[in-house]
């Protein structure tokens, strides 16, 4: 799987998964919630929890007692299959959930961040407390930043909402002023060289901020007056940093002041950004369709399902507002089937003869076709659910479309 591909898996399943847990709600105080940075030793956190174990025999109502002590069961269990914590950490929420009628079920979910968990956190709640989670849920595409003036220049990052600093540093270039016994003409000549010598020096310190930084999607470059559009269009970055500046916007300040002005500057840049992408891709699908033989195109579930089997699936584009689930079964005969439904069975039939079946996969839509296009080095694009593009692709193609390397 394609680093791409892979990022957007972990950012769908993440989400998906979020999207299921801050709706749950318990009975009484029975669903509990477990953050474990990667400090943590897994012993101390299993401490922890025998200790609150014993704590929980307190409880007064014993249906919630029991409830209880079953979650923190269970997080035990989980936690014992991991020698040391993840790289990001891991979350753990467990606990009883109401179903049909007066019936309750255990639910669990184990999910390592995107983003580093900070401090070790315990709660049992009549919900679970996702908060920290949720922003991270935010997009976190990542933008170069430069402000610069023939005075001071800083670069740093753009990521999600949150701006660092890298580097700054002064220029030696002096201020447009006659020295003693200079003539007008050598010494303007003096001050180019200098703006030159300072315009290279920022040049080689991006290449060395950003040049390895695969994430990273754009760049944008600040400053007052015209100095940065010299700057950009007398090409003093290197050619590959050249390729990704979106373009230049006016700042009062070149600090880190200036590096958030900058980005406050560049927000309907940057939306544009990450709409065009989307556009794009899509784009491409309705150029194919629009061939009078249909191009390297296909739509719909199976049509789709089937390129991708056949390993003609180029890119697959897949809507984010899917809710489906693929239900792989295996019945007495011998018979393998799987079908789409839009929730899990309890129970299920051979779609061949008709008997009963064993489910032997239940998984979501989108995760299963993650799946399939990884055996055939297929990239899997996820379009959002709220933009033009996205809507198009859900009412118009089912959600599931694909851009194919050769017809099949």
């Amino acid at each position: 799987m394609d680093e791409r591909t892979s990022t957007e898996r972990a950012r769908y399943d993440f989400k998906k998964a979020m999207q299921d847990i801050v709706d749950l709600k318990g009975r009484g105080t029975e669903l509990i919630s477990v953050y474990v940075p990667p400090s943590k030793q897994i012993s101390d956190v299993m401490s922890y929890l025998r200790n609150e174990y014993s704590q929980s025999s307190n409880i007064k109502s014993k249906s919630t007692m029991k409830n209880v002590q079953g979650a923190i069961d269970s997080i035990m269990s989980r936690l014992r299959t991991y020698k040391s914590p993840p790289p990001h950490g891991i979350v753990i929420f467990c606990g009883e959930v109401p179903k049909a009628g007066d019936q309750t079920k255990m639910v669990q979910y184990v999910l390592e961040p995107p983003e580093a968990v900070t401090t070790f956190f315990y709660r049992c709640d009549s919900q679970f407390y996702t908060e920290p989670l949720l922003g991270m849920l935010q997009d976190k595409k990542t933008y170069g930043l430069i402000v610069m003036d023939r005075s001071e220049a800083t670069l740093g990052l753009l990521t999600g909402s949150k701006v660092i600093e890298i580097k700054n540093f002064d220029s030696m270039v002096p201020r447009k002023h006659r020295q003693g016994g200079q003539s007008a003409q050598r010494f303007e000549r003096l001050i180019e060289i200098a703006a030159h010598e300072f315009f290279k020096k920022i040049a080689l310190n991006a290449t060395e901020a950003f040049l390895e930084r695969g994430e990273m999607i754009g760049l944008l470059i600040g400053g007052p007056g015209s100095t940065k559009d010299f700057f950009v269009k007398e090409e003093y970055l290197h050619h590959e940093l050249q390729k990704k500046v979106i373009d230049t916007f006016d700042t009062g300040y070149t600090d880190e002041y200036g590096l958030r002005e900058l980005v406050e500057n560049a927000k309907s840049a940057i939306v544009d950004i990450e709409l065009m992408h989307e556009k794009e891709l899509i784009q491409r699908l309705l150029t194919e369709i629009r061939n009078t033989d249909g191009g390297l195109s296909a739509y719909g579930e199976e049509v789709v399902r089937g390129a991708t089997k056949a390993g003609a699936a180029d890119v697959l584009l897949l809507s984010e507002g899917l809710n489906e689930r693929r239900i792989y079964t295996k019945c007495q005969n011998g018979h393998e089937h799987s079908f789409t439904t839009s929730s899990s069975p309890d129970r299920a039939e051979c779609g061949v003869c008709g008997s009963p079946a064993e489910i032997e996969k239940d998984i979501d839509l989108v995760d299963d076709f993650f799946e399939l296009a990884d055996q055939f080095s297929t990239t899997v694009e996820i379009i959002s659910a709220d933009s033009e593009e996205g809507e198009m692709l859900m009412k118009a193609f089912g959600g599931i479309a694909a851009v194919l390397r050769y017809r099949v």
